[in-house]
């Protein structure tokens, strides 16, 4: 039988370091004298007790956490975490319902960015700081802190590392804490760089915190209704465009490139992959823009650059209603949704390296036909690609199409439109955050969707943010007979 212990213990654990967060935006509201701050702190006294509970009642030794373990408890934490962070959201001022707290406590934890607030602009100083934390724990941190404390408890940790970002990486250090402590230290320095840069640029100090910490880790809730097309500066532009970037690259190679090897970045087929895609794109839609559209070419670089960016990587910020860029425009940012960023990063989607995966597999199968009798091996970074991994990716491949048809078809039954429908599915699916259309698109929200719809694309948040088999896996009658 599967021995809950260490689980319940990590998840205690963690619901521990959420109450601590609660303390930062209740901090905040009671010094400019918002009465929220009670409600953040009857949410963490909460949070605390029930985080303590946990842990202290399932604390014990244990070497290493199996597989099963391993998943469990990684589907469990993302599960947990936002019902809990919920309750600030909704016993605030705000007056959202359970449902509403919930979806935007999924989207900022899973780094989506979806919104169902209307009127930022005037929301309490906590509850705008909160979402952003949200989104920065969720980025890299919070699973950072379970890799760093599990080792500490005797608990393994690295097969949740490897489960959160997706692939097998080389060990750049012998353990897991240090690992997540390296990491820890380069995200904060990411962040703390660009919350200086934004206020350089014209933010406030609270706007440059709260933009940097969602702009590092490819969240893109931002303080405003507007986003950050409130500003209208291209320097903040710019600047939030770089360091998306930046939260998009794998973190692995940044710890490779601090500890004597500064062209790990440029080595790794992946980031270049990546910048394959990206200028790409950004080049068809500003080529667009100038001669369909008129544009100026400044206008369109600077456009394009951002709203390009902020939907592959998933960021989900916006300075224009790219939805009315005209007929190309739409597919373009629709297929953008699925790419995604490097393996490793702060980003979702379908991620880089499996499109290399797929295409080296293609290739030699395509050689393959030509050449019956060849011996053909595909590659990926210089390495022949295991047999095992294409079977992984091109399962993933299918299930990820798969479950975006399921959830667009049943968003269409409960009564949205086409483009609603499609665009929030895989604006879910890929933790992006805007859709496309009227509704649910850059310059609209999710508040008006149906509860059954909010739930159903928060489960999409988590699948997608998951990597679909972690969740999937539990259904497996197999996953529980052991």
């Amino acid at each position: 039988m599967l021995d809950f212990r260490p689980v319940l213990l990590v998840n205690g654990i963690l619901l521990v370091t959420l109450a601590a967060a609660m303390v930062l935006p209740a901090a905040v509201d009671l010094a400019v004298g918002n009465p929220d701050w009670r409600v953040f702190a009857a949410a963490a006294a909460l949070t605390l007790f029930v985080g303590a509970m946990l842990a202290l009642s399932n604390w014990a030794r244990a070497d290493a956490l199996t597989v099963r373990q391993a998943f469990v408890m990684t589907t469990t934490t993302w599960c947990l975490l936002p019902a809990f962070a919920a309750l600030p959201l909704a016993f605030s001022d705000l007056n959202l319902s359970y449902t509403d707290a919930f979806f935007e406590a999924m989207s900022g934890i899973t780094t989506t960015g979806s919104t169902v607030i209307v009127g930022l602009d005037y929301a309490p100083p906590g509850i705008l700081l909160w979402r952003s934390l949200l989104q920065w724990l969720g980025g890299v941190g919070i699973i950072v802190m379970a890799v760093s404390v599990l080792p500490m408890l005797q608990v393994g940790g690295m097969q949740l590392f490897r489960m959160e970002f997706a692939e097998r990486v080389e060990k750049a250090l012998p353990r897991a804490a240090q690992i997540g402590a390296w990491i820890a230290i380069i995200y904060l320095l990411l962040t703390l760089l660009c919350a200086a840069l934004y206020w350089w640029a014209g933010m406030s100090g609270f706007d440059a915190i709260n933009h940097a910490m969602t702009t590092v880790a490819t969240g893109g809730f931002s303080t405003y209704d507007s986003s950050v097309g409130l500003f209208g500066s291209a320097k903040i532009e710019w600047i939030a465009t770089v360091f998306m970037i930046l939260g998009s690259l794998p973190f692995l190679l940044y710890l490779q490139a601090l500890r004597g090897s500064p062209g790990a970045l440029f080595r790794d087929s992946q980031v270049r992959w990546f910048f394959g895609f990206l200028l790409t794109a950004t080049a068809i839609m500003i080529v667009y823009l100038v001669i369909e559209k008129n544009w100026t070419i400044a206008d369109a670089v600077r456009f394009t650059s951002f709203n390009v960016t902020s939907v592959m990587t998933g960021t989900g910020y916006a300075t224009q209603d790219f939805g009315s860029w005209g007929a190309f425009a739409m597919p373009l940012f629709f297929l953008l949704m699925f790419i995604g960023g490097c393996a490793g990063s702060t980003t979702c989607g379908i991620k880089i390296f499996r499109f290399q995966v797929l295409y080296a597999t293609a290739k030699v199968q395509m050689r393959r036909l030509l050449r019956p009798h060849g011996v053909f091996i595909a590659y990926y970074n210089r390495k022949p690609i295991p047999e095992s991994v294409e079977e992984s990716v091109m399962s993933f491949f299918f299930l990820f199409m798969m479950i975006f048809a399921l959830l667009a078809c049943a968003l269409g039954l409960m009564g949205l439109d086409f483009v609603t429908a499609t665009s929030g599915a895989a604006t879910a699916i890929s933790n992006v955050g805007p859709g496309l259309g009227e509704v649910i698109g850059p310059a609209g929200t999710f508040a008006s969707l149906p509860d059954q719809a909010k739930w159903l694309l928060s489960l999409g948040m988590l699948l997608g943010r998951l990597e679909i088999f972690t969740v999937l896996i539990l259904l497996a009658p197999s996953f529980w007979r052991g």
